[in-house]
């Protein structure tokens, strides 16, 4: 070691007794260092802005240039030629243009390449073949433009970026770990990059998000333009098929049917979700039936498959490129403006060589028409040395050479030399004017491109949508995602015991009392006998506090869940009554529900899921002067509070027992629910349309565009895929007004139902595949505004208004229904319904009751409030 610290220039500091020696590291480590680090930034790992390569990815395109005939290649043959100015192995080399050639732009392959959905891997690249695509043809390649340098063995010449008029990073993505750093750009859409290039060179504002080839669904709410600290979360494409099978048809980016059917079986082992067997029937498109057991729901499936399986990941972009030869870390519009800009800077050389080269063509040609014209030609027959055919050229040419653009060369009067006696024999003065004119044109045209660069650009971005843009819609479905609860949508796999009296609750205790069935990410609450209540998670065995007398599943900001309780306050106070809800607390903390003085006891405990309110009987102790010994106490006289409140007062005198007298109806406000179009979801939460308020039993009513109708319980974790034109409450004795086309009598009709079976999909018209539904309203006397079409040669029949009621009697969902009318129509338009005439025989009286309040709202006049019952 200590020869090494010499050769290395290693100067120790000063040796203290207490501390470790500190060394310098200097010479060749700290030089080396640097240059691995450097090297693997720029040349490996992290791509160019310029043209969207990595090194790897640019020579292989280079080599399928330098080997291109039009025909395909061996990629082992490819593979081989790359090795002329990559230096590193074949293995690495066939693996990057597998990527290139799986996102089908640059390459067009034959043979087994691979399928990005399963996972397969290509076949070797002695069986497969390659060659560049048109795109790439047209895209990539400009040699006049193109900057070179020495290849790694000086032998070649290879560029230092393709001139790629494209943002083509943005288009296939790019990823890869350097050292000190990484970059993760997300491949985004082939039509949209172009629609915002172009917006760009029209000075507007653009947003460009990823498209991913494995399709599937995006919410890009954080996608923070591609930079550090944004995130997309990518969701499986999940339909329900029947009641018991669920079809994947697309999976997220990054993930294959493999990994994807992985995590469900594991899901599945776990607990966390319950499903029969998968079938993957993936071949060209995806494909992957989950079929579940009986009693199984397919919504709260399809949300827990998101929760606990790969069907829904989360990716983070980080958009690092090469700028100056230097990593620079930049969101995915400024590469689109840099790219767009780079890409009009290379249209501008292009058409500078272009212009330069036809100017060139023009001057020869105007050279070369005056030379035969003229017979110029003639003056070198006497001249014997060849600085004298030259110079009697010159003489010869001085006369009509005014009008040229640039000077004489001696390198033109040589190239006049060159021309053959037989194509001066053959010279046609009209053909030749006529190809300076065209080049004329040409220049002209050049000219104006120069000046109207912008327009040029616009042009040449159109141009590829047209000629390239075919069948590269998006894939990626973007949609806001409503988050999912774990606790709400998994599988309650286990078992949950109480030991009431020593005060302990687990999924171990089988000898004692069962609770429910609950899930290991569950939280359990538990109330005691001394007015104190815990939330703590499922475990084995957790001792919560002794003498429990009630305990469940607890529900995070759970509402309609009302825990009624009578309970004395202290070892001599007075005897309290209160109703509460608990919607949040902190896991594993003790609360009190009374008011926490010692020597309380709670008389009379119940916890109402829908907030029903009991009556009880309350027994007094026979106490000195008490004469009323027994009374009864309604819970529905008293408000819903938060758990802090004190309560109202029962008795200040001594109470026996409290024994249930009568079952409670529920005392809550029927729930308002919303359905929010933009994630497709029921919710409380006032987002979206007011359905209506929803009792206990209540139901929604939803047509399809198919002519599908049913009813279903309008629960929060339903799921709504298909496109309802009806989603309402559902009134049973509502009638249902129709309009639909008939499609083998190819007329339309009108039917009026109810809906028969509340949980039985039904066909409200017929099953002919030509049959489509119109119109659909619960309007209780709809009326029809019917447009017919103009006959020839006859008058224009005027518009029709008809009432559904009379038209047609309210019959079975079955019947066909009556057919509208024999004439053609134009239009059908539902107009303002008329109002029936209502007649009151009694006075209705609504009464409210007051609205829930927050949890921890204290009643803090309790205490000052007289006794209910004395």
């Amino acid at each position: 070691m200590s020869q090494d610290l010499e050769n290395n220039n290693q100067e120790p500091l000063e040796e203290n007794t207490n501390q470790e020696v500190i060394t310098k590291i200097t010479g060749m480590y700290k030089d080396w260092f640097l240059d691995y680090a450097s090297y693997v930034i720029l040349e490996r790992a992290v791509p160019a802005i310029e043209d969207g390569f990595k090194p790897v990815h640019r020579r292989i395109m280079q080599s399928m240039k330098d080997l291109d005939d039009g025909r395909y290649n061996k990629v082992a043959n490819i593979v081989g030629h790359t090795m002329q100015y990559h230096p590193h192995g074949d293995a690495s080399i066939g693996d990057a243009m597998v990527q290139i050639g799986q996102k089908e732009l640059l390459i067009d392959t034959q043979g087994n390449w691979g399928n990005i959905l399963t996972g397969d891997r290509a076949a070797a690249s002695r069986y497969i073949e390659a060659r560049l695509s048109k795109f790439a043809l047209e895209v990539i390649y400009s040699p006049k433009v193109t900057q070179w340098q020495s290849s790694y063995d000086g032998r070649r010449k290879e560029p230092i970026n393709l001139p790629v008029k494209f943002p083509l990073l943005l288009m296939q993505g790019a990823e890869g770990i350097a050292v000190g750093l990484s970059t993760k750009i997300l491949p985004h859409n082939f039509i949209e990059l172009i629609q915002a290039s172009i917006k760009h060179l029209n000075g507007k504002r653009f947003t460009i998000y990823p498209d991913f080839p494995t399709a599937g669904i995006m919410d890009i709410t954080n996608y923070n333009d591609g930079l550090r600290g944004g995130k997309v979360r990518i969701r499986a494409k999940i339909s329900q098929q029947d009641k018991n099978t669920l079809v994947v048809t697309e999976i997220p980016y990054s993930t294959t049917t493999t990994t994807l059917i992985d995590s469900i079986i594991k899901a599945n082992d776990k607990g966390k979700i319950k499903v029969k067997h998968i079938e993957d029937n993936t071949a060209e498109n995806v494909e992957i039936l989950i079929h579940l057991p009986n009693n199984i729901s397919p919504d709260k499936t399809i949300d827990a498959l998101y929760a606990f399986t790969n069907c829904e990941i989360s990716i983070s972009p980080l958009c690092c490129v090469i700028i100056d030869h230097k990593p620079h870390f930049i969101g995915v519009s400024e590469i689109l403006r840099l790219s767009t800009d780079h890409t009009v800077k290379l249209l501008k050389s292009e058409l500078e060589i272009k212009l330069d080269e036809l100017q060139e063509q023009w001057h020869f040609a105007s050279l070369e028409r005056i030379f035969i014209e003229e017979r110029i030609y003639r003056n070198i027959e006497e001249e014997e040395t060849w600085d004298g055919v030259i110079t009697a050229i010159d003489e010869g040419l001085k006369p009509h050479i005014t009008h040229l653009k640039r000077a004489v060369t001696v390198e033109d009067i040589t190239r006049l030399t060159e021309i053959r006696i037989k194509r001066i024999s053959k010279f046609d003065l009209d053909k030749a004017q006529q190809k300076i004119e065209a080049l004329e044109d040409e220049i002209a045209q050049i000219k104006h491109h120069l000046e109207h660069l912008i327009e040029f650009a616009i042009s040449y971005f159109e141009k590829l949508l047209k000629d390239y843009g075919e069948g590269r819609e998006r894939k990626t479905e973007i949609r806001l995602f409503e988050d999912i609860e774990a606790t709400k949508v998994v599988i309650r796999n286990t078992k949950l015991y109480v030991n009431k009296k020593e005060g302990f609750i687990g999924t171990s205790l089988k000898k004692d009392e069962y609770v429910a069935d609950c899930s290991d990410i569950d939280d359990i609450i538990c109330f005691m006998q001394d007015g104190t209540m815990m939330v703590t998670k499922v475990d084995a065995k957790t001792f919560v506090g002794k003498n429990i007398i009630h305990a469940a599943v607890f529900k995070k900001k759970d509402k309609r869940t009302i825990y009624n309780m009578i309970y004395k306050d202290g070892t001599n106070g007075n005897t309290y009554i209160k109703r509460f809800a608990v919607t949040s607390i902190t896991r594993d903390k003790e609360y009190s529900i009374g008011s926490g003085k010692a020597g309380t006891k709670v008389f009379y405990f119940s916890a109402n899921p829908n907030g029903e309110a009991e009556k009880v009987t309350v027994y007094l102790r026979q106490v000195g002067s008490v004469k009323k010994l027994k009374f009864e106490v309604d819970f529905a006289d008293q408000l819903i509070k938060g758990r802090g409140a004190k309560g109202n007062i029962v008795s200040k005198h001594a109470i026996k027992k409290v024994e249930l007298k009568e079952e409670g109806v529920s005392t809550l406000k029927p729930r308002k629910i919303w359905f929010d179009n933009v994630v497709k979801r029921l919710n409380v939460d006032e987002r979206g349309d007011l359905l209506g308020e929803f009792k206990g039993d209540d139901r929604i009513l939803l047509i399809t565009q198919d002519g599908i109708a049913k009813t279903i319980i309008p629960e929060l974790t339903t799921r709504f895929d298909e496109n309802y034109v009806l989603m309402e409450k559902w009134n049973p004795q509502q009638p249902i007004s129709v309009v639909y086309w008939e499609g083998e009598r190819e007329r339309y009709y009108v039917k009026r139902f109810l809906i028969e079976h509340a949980d039985k999909d039904e066909l409200v018209i017929t099953d002919h595949p030509k049959s489509q539904l119109e119109l659909v309203t619960t309007d209780s006397i709809p009326v029809l505004e019917i447009i017919y079409r103009k006959q020839r040669n006859k008058e224009q029949k005027p518009n029709d208004e008809v009432n559904l009621e009379e038209f047609i009697s309210v019959k079975g969902i079955k019947a066909q229904g009556n057919q509208l009318t024999t004439e053609k129509i134009t239009q059908l338009n539902l107009l303002e319904p008329i109002e029936p005439e209502v007649s009151i025989t009694e006075e209705e009286e609504v009464l409210d009751e007051e609205p829930l309040p927050k949890d921890n709202e204290a009643d803090s006049s309790s205490e000052s409030q007289a006794s209910l019952f004395d």
